[in-house]
């Protein structure tokens, strides 16, 4: 196999971050000797989780073995995982702000069409339901854990405790039509078609749009990790792979 050196367009903090936590991890469970030091397996994890390196790239372009690889990078990931923020935290960082943008997205993997319950009929493909809180500027706040794409926007937004934690702390929560109902502090677009809709009402719908459209910004940030857009792995390591990418995002933007 060629091997080439790469760019990683990453904050070095993040890098750092994740050097320190494998420094204390391996002092924590007493290792004596590694095949990359901390900072080797610290650049290794972004590489596959920023730009989509297979296990396979990893091992050659690290010089170490492919369960090497595999289980540096699981480690890592294990590790950054830990540190992404709660929803309690989250929702004291969202009561410093005028109000929050909540929207779901898909994360595409690759299963097959007896797969059912991954399916999702709005995307008509497979994948992993997770829904997004971001600030009024579309910076990352939370991401919930993944569940299967059949899952509706407002059931996963229920499951995970979200709508009750905004309405109990009245935190003013901006979300499309699939949050009808999620309570008096999300609000949503008045329905209905376009042409029947009072002028009042459509303006309050472009008013709407406009600010939802700033959360998308925080969807191009996430699907800007390469892994993300194709998933091929566990369908149980997708929620620690979206916390890592979290941590990362978070650290590199402070």
């Amino acid at each position: 196999m060629l091997v080439y050196p790469s760019g990683l367009d990453l904050s070095t903090s993040a890098l750092r971050l994740l050097r320190r936590e494998l420094t204390a991890r391996r002092r924590r469970i007493g290792t004596r000797w590694r095949r990359l030091t901390c900072g080797r397996q610290a650049l290794m994890a972004p590489a596959h989780l920023r730009c989509g390196h297979t296990f396979a790239q990893l091992a050659v372009g690290f010089g170490v073995g492919l369960a090497t690889a595999h289980r540096y990078v699981t480690e890592a990931v294990d590790v950054l995982a830990v540190l992404a923020p709660t929803l309690q935290q989250a929702m004291a960082v969202a009561a410093g702000k005028a109000f929050v943008i909540l929207d779901g997205t898909l994360l595409p993997i690759d299963r097959i069409a007896a797969d059912r319950p991954l399916y999702s009929g709005k995307h008509r493909k497979h994948g992993m339901n997770v829904q997004v809180l971001t600030d009024p500027f579309g910076k990352l706040i939370w991401v919930s854990p993944a569940l299967a794409g059949a899952v509706h926007d407002i059931r996963a937004a229920r499951s995970h405790g979200l709508l009750d934690a905004l309405n109990n702390a009245d935190i003013r929560c901006w979300a499309d039509k699939a949050y009808q109902g999620s309570g008096p502090a999300v609000r949503v677009p008045f329905r209905g078609r376009w042409n029947k809709l009072s002028v009042g009402k459509k303006a309050v719908n472009r008013a709407h749009a406009k600010i939802r459209a700033l959360g998308e910004q925080a969807m191009a940030t996430l699907k800007s990790w390469r892994l993300l857009r194709k998933l091929r792995c566990s369908t149980t390591r997708i929620t620690d792979l979206v916390k890592a990418v979290i941590t990362l995002e978070l650290t590199a933007s402070t």
